[in-house]
């Protein structure tokens, strides 16, 4: 499963009932925090989010809306008895701020907190299941987006093609990766005679708070599900630009130049008590456009 939890879509005030920024990707059987604004804990709380499950978090950017709840998650793991390794991604200098913050509250965690720089547009977590890129957007200051993908064997097993050329179920996990069967009366099994290409492995792009740049659309290119910031309407398209936000037909425009296949918006000004709005723009771009609300888990 790939899949997204909304826990903030406010920008930076909190407002009607809205929160700043945060949400869960959930992949297999790990939990990724992206993101970490002021009330991350309560509605981790409110949603029923593990906080022990939660072994990686990325932070986008230092704008306060976007990191000021991590400290109090990070001393909370620890007086809740964490003791597994949590591994941290993010601008290089927040190692510094997380390291006063602690310094100066006597503070000793108890877990191994691994810092990793965001220094690049590459791959920054490779795992058997999955992997975790990261790629720059364009803000205020120095900001990342990232894109969470499925790593998928190559085939599908036809099991009962397999049984009559007699390879054995030991053997399946090769076969998905490709490999042919040699039997033991010399006779080579082909590998494309028992499987089937492997279904598209899925992903999920989150882009943070951003200029509009088609240069984006090239990162996220044919994502499954793509989150792009829409902080205002289209009509205040300048303010939004001075402002290095995006509006909702900037968004969508992205959305649509880049092939995914379905658009969340969010971040939205507190300017905006209704959102009705934000679907409406962005949809007469990009038809296959939801909000981002809080508390909604998105599936791929």
């Amino acid at each position: 499963m790939l899949a997204v939890t909304i826990l903030g879509n406010n920008s930076a005030l909190p407002a009607f009932d809205r929160h700043p920024t945060a949400q869960v990707v959930t992949m297999e059987d790990q939990i990724f925090l992206v993101d970490c604004g002021e009330g991350t804990q309560m509605q981790m709380a409110k949603y029923k989010i593990r906080r022990s499950k939660i072994n990686y978090i990325f932070i986008s950017h230092l704008h306060g809306d976007h990191y000021f709840g991590l400290i109090g998650l990070l001393t909370s793991m620890g007086l809740l008895g964490r003791t597994q390794d949590l591994h941290l991604h993010a601008p290089a200098p927040l190692e510094e701020i997380i390291g006063m913050q602690l310094k100066v509250a006597d503070i000793h965690l108890p877990y191994p907190l691994h810092f990793h720089a965001l220094d690049g547009s590459n791959v920054i977590i490779r795992e058997t299941r999955f992997e975790v890129s990261c790629f720059p957007v364009f803000h205020r200051i120095e900001c990342w987006g990232f894109i969470f993908r499925e790593v998928r064997p190559f085939r599908r097993v036809n099991p009962e093609k397999a049984r009559q050329n007699e390879v054995p179920s030991s053997f399946f996990d090769r076969l998905k990766w490709g490999e042919s069967y040699l039997r033991k009366d010399g006779v080579l099994v082909e590998n494309q005679s028992v499987t089937e290409p492997a279904n598209k492995a899925r992903s999920y792009a989150y882009t943070a708070d951003t200029l509009f740049d088609p240069r984006i659309a090239d990162s996220v290119r044919g994502v499954d599900i793509l989150y792009h910031e829409t902080t205002y309407l289209k009509d205040l398209e300048v303010q939004a630009g001075k402002r290095f936000h995006s509006t909702t037909t900037q968004a969508a425009t992205i959305a649509r130049e880049a092939g995914v296949q379905r658009l969340l918006i969010g971040h939205f000004s507190s300017k905006y008590e209704k959102l009705h709005s934000f679907e409406t723009e962005a949809r007469e771009i990009f038809l296959n456009t939801e909000l981002a609300l809080e508390g909604v888990t998105y599936k791929v």
